[in-house]
């Protein structure tokens, strides 16, 4: 079975690249000593940062915009073990009940069933805080598409960031380069990579963020830990889950909430 990350697609030597446009990400060494830093405090690695229009790409598909990369939360790293479910300091603001809405904005079919079935899924777990697509109106997230081909080995599939003043994070992206989800992409696999970026929309970082080499294979990484905090949710489990939503990387196909999973956003969004 191939490692897939949600950032990214394992390239084989399938992958034949041809010219396509690219997303705005530039390579990944220009990032100033500063910024690493401004990076490191927050909790995230510092290699392979790539820098959007948006801000700068971390752990493969997490969004750091400047706002969030200048805050100063005052929530410290709580870590028992290695592999649980994990959220940020920043969280969506609820109350007794929140309607989060969502729009697929000029992207296919598959995508749009995929949006579907994520919300469908969060919506059955009984939340205070459940989700809408609109095809009108103020979105709370908007999906967007992106065209970019394999690089480095990797392409990235989806990024999405974390909420800032107790609303989620705005945007999706999803990739919609030939080589991320085939030509006839399956709507379970879109599904589950948007239900995966969105869990980072509402503040919920990679169950193994501090080694992705659990999900993904290779060199053991630690993603970091800093003051936005990877904070373990009670009740998840102190060894590793290797079926939760939130891993690193993908299997390739359908993921969605394992009983952990479950109990984790229950503490805090019910």
């Amino acid at each position: 079975m191939k490692k897939i990350l949600f950032f990214s697609l394992l390239a084989v030597s399938l992958y034949s690249c041809k010219k396509t446009s690219l997303d705005d990400t530039n390579a990944p060494d220009n990032i100033s000593a500063a910024t690493k830093a401004k990076i490191a405090n927050l909790g995230f690695g510092t290699s392979n940062i790539h820098q959007t229009a948006d801000g700068y790409l971390v752990e493969g598909d997490i969004l750091l915009t400047d706002e969030l990369l200048n805050s100063t939360p005052t929530q410290s790293l709580l870590r028992i073990a290695n592999n649980e479910q994990y959220r940020t300091t920043n969280l969506v603001t609820v109350g007794t009940a929140r309607v989060v809405k969502i729009l697929v904005s000029n992207l296919g079919t598959a995508f749009i069933s995929g949006a579907d079935l994520a919300i469908q899924r969060y919506n059955a777990l009984g939340l205070r805080m459940t989700f809408l697509r609109i095809t009108s109106g103020t979105p709370d997230i908007t999906i967007l598409g992106f065209n970019q081909k394999p690089q480095g080995g990797y392409i990235t599939l989806g990024s999405s960031g974390f909420p800032t003043n107790g609303n989620p994070y705005n945007t999706v992206k999803m990739n919609t380069n030939q080589y991320a989800y085939g030509t006839n992409p399956s709507i379970t696999y879109v599904g589950s990579v948007i239900q995966h970026e969105v869990g980072h929309c509402i503040g919920m970082r990679h169950t193994d963020y501090m080694d992705r080499s659990y999900s993904c294979g290779g060199t053991a990484t630690n993603e970091g830990a800093g003051t936005i905090g990877a904070v373990l949710l009670p009740g998840t489990p102190s060894l590793g889950d290797p079926n939760s939503w939130m891993l690193a990387c993908s299997n390739g196909g359908d993921r969605t909430f394992n009983a952990n999973d479950v109990t984790g956003l229950n503490y805090l969004y019910k």
